[in-house]
């Protein structure tokens, strides 16, 4: 029996295709009908640096959202001086999407820190979806195509979007969990994949490491603010989940050097 490697264009193109994206939101769909209901901790609002500056409360946990706005601003100029002769236009597409997001999680996160409550939660939360779809099509667009990017990107957002909006209206917290799980192990096994010669060439490892730096800083927040008594650890998140653009804009500053140097 002839086999195909999943390294060949024709495998990529069966394992990207519509039907892979249908299946993928239709398994995210499963898991979130089925599995137990998550609710939210109790006192999740209750953050351990609450310190107020003058009129800002919540100052720490309001301002390291400004990592996220001097990253969008930053990578929105990156994007528009990117050379585009041999640059694709959907990574183009998806990288200003990824970009837009963190400026609009700058204004969901600082809005819920603000006054933290379920109400607001839902902006921070709705917000977030978009670098979320941003990151996944970039991540499908420099190992796949382009049109599977867009599916990959669109289906990402369809399903965060959807998690936020149920979680609100039942409290279920599982359709969000699952759609943050899956995307980043699909980022987990596309880091995993040789990526295509025409590709953006982000590297997902560091991704994929700042992420989950971030994530074990939210889950200490007490801790590391007990530890420095400056910084709390879920104003570092903040900090490192900003700095998640990094990988994005170094790998157009690389893709302007190399086509300069052609």
């Amino acid at each position: 029996m002839q086999t195909i490697s999943l390294s060949t264009p024709r495998a990529r193109r069966a394992i990207t295709g519509p039907a892979v994206v249908a299946g993928a939101f239709a398994l995210w769909a499963v898991l979130a009908l089925l599995a137990p209901e998550l609710e939210q901790a109790h006192g999740y609002h209750a953050f351990a640096d609450q310190r107020a500056w003058g009129w800002m409360p919540n100052a720490m946990d309001v301002l390291s959202n400004l990592g996220f706005l001097m990253a969008a601003l930053w990578g929105a100029w990156r994007v528009q001086r990117a050379r585009v002769s041999d640059l694709s236009r959907v990574a183009r597409f998806m990288a200003l999407v990824f970009f837009a997001g963190l400026a609009l999680s700058f204004a969901g996160s600082s809005y819920y820190h603000w006054a933290p409550d379920n109400a607001a939660l839902v902006w921070d939360r709705l917000a977030m979806c978009v670098p979320f779809a941003g990151m996944l099509g970039l991540a499908v667009q420099q190992t796949f195509d382009d049109d599977s990017a867009l599916m990959a990107g669109g289906g990402m957002l369809l399903a965060a979007l959807t998690s936020v909006l149920v979680w609100e209206h039942s409290g279920n917290m599982t359709p969000w969990a699952v759609a943050q799980g899956l995307g980043m192990v699909a980022l987990v096994v596309l880091a995993c994949m040789r990526r295509r010669a025409h590709g953006l060439q982000i590297s997902l490892g560091m991704v994929i490491g700042l992420y989950a730096v971030a994530k074990v800083c939210e889950l200490g927040d007490a801790q590391i603010f007990e530890l420095n008594g400056m910084l709390s650890g879920h104003s570092l998140k903040h900090l490192l989940a900003a700095c998640a653009a990094w990988p994005v804009l170094r790998a157009f500053a690389r893709h302007d050097a190399d086509s300069a140097s052609v």
